[in-house]
């Protein structure tokens, strides 16, 4: 502590608690208080989810104790963990008074008082260490959501594009399951022979799917070359359209212009 003792000290808090009934947005969380003294000290005080929800300490319930109802911005999971961020006042024991000058006859001989650090260290005594300062490994459980179950009334109303088209999975075994066949020496030749057939049937099919892919290849880029030939060509022909069509437009305003001045001759005669 310095000179100045209005200074106050203050002990950071983090607090947790689980919701275990929800309503709306409001919730009542248990786990994070032992009595309702301890709610009323922290009512009105900004909560948080792990979600990122935010919300506030409204009241204490009565039953049971340290359980206390909450309001947040939307609504929260059970699966869920509430925290509280909070600075908590503590007053520390005074073990001595500090002498805040040296108005002494002999300053040289005056000694402080030693710390409890150097008098642990000199008598060899271990710092005592509370049970609840102890760092615990965090363990968190995994959130499992409700798959999305469409009701039959809506679902036979939905276009086909939005139906659900995955099956259920099969909870009991089918009969191809519960029975063991046993297979004689004959079905087994038959069986590994149709598993050679499919084998060299799909490595066909593999090399026709690389062949036509190559095929599609060589096809595209013809067709590329062809598509740019011909639009080159469409181009020149409409090119040579165009200037034929304006040297004939040209040849008939010419003599339209030549035309018009012999009429203006004979009219002057």
């Amino acid at each position: 502590m310095d000179i100045d003792h209005t200074v106050e000290i203050v002990k950071k808090l983090k607090l947790t608690g689980h919701p275990y009934k929800i309503h709306k947005n409001t919730a009542f969380v248990k786990d994070m208080f032992t009595s309702s003294l301890e709610v009323a000290k922290f009512e009105g005080a900004n909560i948080r989810t792990v979600s990122g929800i935010r919300g506030q300490v409204k009241k204490a319930v009565q039953k049971p104790e340290g359980h206390f109802r909450a309001t947040f911005e939307d609504k929260v999971l059970m699966s869920d963990i509430v925290f509280l961020r909070a600075w908590y006042p503590i007053k520390p024991k005074k073990y001595c008074n500090p002498v805040t000058s040296l108005l002494l006859n002999k300053k040289k001989e005056w000694q402080g008082m030693r710390l409890t650090g150097q008098v642990r260290h000199a008598q060899s005594i271990q710092t005592p260490q509370e049970h609840d300062s102890v760092y615990r490994p965090v363990e968190r459980m995994t959130r499992r959501f409700n798959t999305l179950r469409v009701p039959k009334a809506i679902r036979s109303s939905l276009p086909f594009a939005s139906k659900p088209k995955l099956l259920p999975t099969q909870r009991k075994p089918g009969l191809l399951q519960r029975r063991a066949v046993m297979l004689d020496p004959e079905q087994k030749q038959v069986y590994s022979l149709m598993q050679q057939i499919q084998t060299l049937k799909h490595d066909k099919d593999r090399k026709r799917d690389e062949k036509a892919k190559e095929r599609k290849v060589v096809y595209d880029k013809k067709k590329a070359k062809e598509t740019a030939n011909y639009d080159n060509r469409v181009k020149r022909e409409r090119k040579e359209q165009y200037r034929t069509q304006g040297k004939e437009e040209k040849r008939a305003a010419l003599k339209e212009a030549g035309g018009r001045r012999k009429k203006h001759k004979k009219s002057d005669d």
